[in-house]
């Protein structure tokens, strides 16, 4: 098969992927409300049980750094809960 058979996939730039897992970090922790979840299980969640390649899980991981370091979430001892914040901005998107 030639290279010009395969549609091209949209390429994102590293910031671009990084906002695109940060969100959907935010968003399935604000879903799982008032759940809470360890990184552990949130790994899980995003990455299962089946070998991980260490790109994927870093990237999650590093997502859930800097949403904790912006204030949108925060971990209460070994459990990541969004903030007062993250909720307040959460229910006015979906009204």
């Amino acid at each position: 098969m030639h290279d010009q058979d395969i549609p091209a996939a949209p390429c994102l730039s590293p910031a671009e992927q990084d906002r695109m897992t940060e969100s959907a970090v935010l968003a399935f922790v604000l879903d799982q409300h008032p759940d809470q979840l360890t990184d552990a299980e949130l790994l899980l969640a995003f990455h299962g049980d089946g070998p991980q390649d260490f790109a994927s899980t870093d990237a999650t991981a590093r997502a859930l750094r800097e949403l904790i370091g912006a204030g949108l979430l925060r971990r209460l001892g070994v459990v990541v809960a969004p903030t007062r914040a993250a909720l307040y901005f959460s229910r006015l998107q979906s009204d």
